[in-house]
């Protein structure tokens, strides 16, 4: 079987290597440009499993007749890309799963579960690490209680050696940093839905063999969970992990209006302070893992009564960049989430519709698929609620 991997860059890159380790399919790695290829790649060129697709992801006649000579697509595209793509591949008969982030465009894909169902496809948004793994085990635990009250994510992507002024490096794109940090976040907050400003409402976590964290919302994270558990559910939210002082520096550089879209005058020219602060800070924080390697850290908490007693159960996991391969932790979590999404989708393990991956994920395979590939996730209960 074919499999189409839109997106070349490093999310793409890993669940491509994934794929081509872990099952026999051929691989099409598609983008604007596939090289350079990072060095895991390359084996799988010589012999032929592997081949690459110059494609634009804005040409929806070029992208429909590469889905349709797919069985199944993964897109780790921007993910304004995704609901188009979406909408190409249910034409096309090609079933498709995404990183996504965006709980807009999640729901226009929700919007497609009908013409899913009758092109017997299936469709599954939001497939990575947060969104993605965190909803999955989220889901797992609400129904594991009796009567689940609560729920706390908490992801972050961070360097091992910290530097100031961020005590941060890119481990995905900025631009979705960017995103997350600017976008109000959905949250439930006594069964309502509410919407809050990322970057507020920080709070202190220890983490083992990590240390002291910080906490705050940003958007995304939730997919659409906090729609589908209202009135069921008093709290759920999700916040991101970094290391403390990095929410203070980045909302003064936000309300200072740095990260804005909104163009200004600087001699003459119209320029949005967004662009500038991509050009200018990007490359500043951009390290060459083998030289600053990453490092992911994750907390799930379900609070609810279970065999008649107030308990928690928590997930955490804490992965590393992986120096034999050079493939690094949020890769790791963030790629091989979104193969194991699309391995069960060819296998018929997900069934045909749009889906969240919280909806139809089964939890218990999918961890143990994650262990299989050394991406260890614990889970141990505490009596009534969690200290952080």
């Amino acid at each position: 079987m074919q499999m189409l991997m839109l997106g070349a860059g490093q999310q793409g890159s890993a669940c491509a290597c994934d794929l081509l380790k872990n099952s026999d399919h051929r691989v099409v790695l598609a983008d604007l440009s596939t090289d350079p290829l990072p060095d895991f790649l390359a084996p799988y060129l010589s012999d032929g499993r592997l081949k690459r697709l110059v494609l634009d992801a804005s040409d929806d006649e070029a992208v429909y007749a590469a889905l349709k000579s797919a069985d199944v697509a993964m897109s780790a595209l921007p993910w304004y890309f995704n609901l188009r793509v979406a909408e190409l591949a249910v034409n096309a008969g090609t079933h498709f799963c995404d990183l996504g982030g965006n709980t807009e465009i999640a729901t226009g894909q929700k919007r497609l579960d009908e013409r899913a169902r009758a092109a017997g496809v299936s469709l599954v948004t939001d497939c990575g690490l947060a969104p993605g793994m965190v909803n999955i085990l989220a889901a797992y635990g609400i129904h594991r209680m009796d009567h689940p009250r609560e729920v706390y994510m908490k992801v972050g992507g961070l360097p091992r050696n910290p530097e100031p002024p961020l005590r941060y490096q890119v481990v995905y794109s900025l631009e979705g940093v960017i995103d997350y940090y600017t976008t109000l976040s959905w949250i439930l907050r006594d069964g309502r839905l509410e919407r809050v400003d990322a970057l507020s409402e920080v709070e202190e976590v220890f983490m083992p063999e990590v240390g002291v964290l910080e906490a705050f919302h940003t958007a995304g994270g939730l997919s659409l969970m906090a729609q589908g558990y209202r009135e069921k559910l008093d709290r759920m939210e999700y916040k991101t992990l970094r290391y403390p002082g990095h929410a203070e520096v980045m909302r003064a550089v936000r309300d200072l209006g740095l990260l804005s879209d909104e163009p200004v005058e600087v001699d003459g020219c119209r320029v949005a302070p967004r662009d500038l602060f991509l050009a200018a800070a990007g490359p500043r924080l951009r390290k060459d893992p083998r030289q600053s390697p990453d490092l992911v850290v994750l907390r799930v908490d379900v609070v609810g009564e279970r065999e008649g007693r107030l308990t928690t159960l928590r997930w955490e996991l804490l992965d590393r960049y992986d120096p034999e391969t050079g493939i690094t932790a949020m890769m790791r979590t963030t790629g091989f989430s979104l193969a194991i999404t699309a391995l069960m989708q060819l296998d018929g393990t997900i069934p045909p519709g749009a889906w969240t991956p919280d909806e139809v994920v089964p939890a218990g395979e999918y961890i143990g698929q994650l262990g299989a590939r050394g991406i260890n996730i614990s889970c141990r209960e505490i009596n009534g609620r969690p200290i952080l």
